[in-house]
C-alpha cells in the first residue's frame, strides 16, 4: 500500500477539486517510476475518516493533522499481468469504506485520423500489433479515477512530453476506463 501527500510539483498549481487531486498525484507518482510499468490499481479514501478510524494506516502513509487532501489514494495489490485487465476489474469489490478508485495504465493511441487507414476485419492481437507498429501511434499513461457518487477525472502523459506541465486532465477523456472502474462500485 502507498499514500500519497498533496504538494506541488514542479510548480504546478494544486486543482481545486479532490478527485482531480488525487488523479495529478496518482499521475505523479507513476511518472516517478518511469514507463514501462504494469498497471496499478489504488482505492481512494476519505483522508480525515482514514485518520479517525485507522490512525495506524494514517500515520505508515504519512498521513497526520496537517495533511490538507480530502481523498488519499492507497495502492492496492498488484494487478496480475496475466489477467486481461478488464475481466480484473469485474472481480473487483471495494468495501463501504472506499470512496473511489483510481487505475493507472499505460497504452499506445492513435490519433483519430488513423481510423481511416486500419485494415479491417481484424482480431484484438492484429490490431496491436498493427498499433504497435504504425508511425503515429503515441505511448501514453492513462490515470483514471471515479467515486461511488458517479464523479469522474482522469489525467493523459504523453511519453514524448512527459512533464508535469503537460498533462492533460478532464472527467471524459477515457471514458470505457472509466465505465470499468465504475462498475466495480455496482452490486
Amino acid at each position: 500500500m502507498w499514500g500519497m501527500t498533496n504538494l506541488p510539483v514542479d510548480g504546478t498549481p494544486l486543482a481545486a477539486d479532490p478527485l482531480t487531486r488525487a488523479v495529478l498525484e496518482i499521475d505523479e507518482y507513476a511518472a516517478g517510476l518511469g514507463w514501462d510499468q504494469p498497471a496499478r490499481l489504488f482505492a481512494l479514501v476519505d483522508t480525515a475518516k482514514l485518520r479517525e478510524q485507522e490512525p495506524s494506516l494514517a500515520a505508515q502513509l504519512g498521513i497526520d493533522d496537517a495533511t490538507s487532501a480530502s481523498l488519499t489514494p492507497v495502492e492496492q495489490d498488484e494487478i496480475p499481468a496475466d489477467a486481461p485487465l478488464d475481466e480484473f476489474l469485474a472481480t473487483i469489490a471495494w468495501p463501504d469504506a472506499v470512496a473511489g478508485c483510481a487505475l493507472t495504465v499505460e497504452r499506445l493511441m492513435l490519433p483519430p485520423s488513423a481510423e481511416k487507414s486500419q485494415p479491417a476485419d481484424m482480431n484484438e492481437a492484429q490490431l496491436a500489433k498493427w498499433v504497435a507498429k504504425h508511425p503515429d501511434r503515441q505511448e501514453v499513461r492513462m490515470t483514471v479515477a471515479v467515486l461511488r457518487d458517479g464523479s469522474r477525472e482522469s489525467a493523459l502523459r504523453l511519453r514524448e512530453k512527459d512533464s508535469t506541465s503537460e498533462v492533460l486532465t478532464g472527467s471524459a477523456l477515457v471514458p470505457g476506463l472509466a465505465d470499468a472502474l465504475a462498475a466495480t462500485f455496482e452490486a
